[in-house]
């Protein structure tokens, strides 16, 4: 575990982490296999496009998880991060050849100095349009 961030050097405002994941067929069969979900919109062009979407699209909790690390790493403790929500706002078409590039920035949005708690919101995109939106995670920095 490392040292927290001080609570004390944060401003609101303050971009305080930030990171780009490569999404391929290869990591959609990965998650799947890690958490079950076998939904074929997650690996077969045919079954997606015949539900109506664009093609194949990444897990959306594989999108979250992705999401909130850089907040975890940043936090030092996956623990300090008590509380984390966002809102599935876009699909992430993930290309056979080219795969799919997520970024996240992650900003501090609000400051509890009583609780020692940073609210922390994250910008999450692919095609420069946002993916999830309302993404907020609450870190301890007590």
């Amino acid at each position: 575990m490392n040292a927290a961030p001080a609570l004390d050097t944060l401003t609101v405002g303050d971009v305080v982490a930030g990171a780009s994941y490569t999404l391929t067929r290869d990591s959609l069969v990965r998650y799947a296999g890690a958490s079950g979900d076998f939904n074929p919109i997650h690996y077969r062009d045919d079954v997606a496009q015949s539900v109506g979407l664009p093609g194949v699209l990444a897990h959306g909790m594989l999108t979250m998880g992705l999401a909130v690390q850089p907040v975890v790493d940043w936090a030092g403790d996956p623990a300090r991060v008590i509380d984390y929500q966002v809102r599935f706002t876009r699909p992430v078409p993930v290309d056979a050849t080219d795969g799919a590039l997520v970024t996240v920035v992650a900003t501090v949005g609000a400051i509890d100095t009583d609780a020692a708690v940073a609210r922390i919101d994250l910008t999450v995109s692919f095609n420069e349009q946002t993916v999830l939106g309302k993404a907020q995670a609450r870190v301890s920095l007590a």
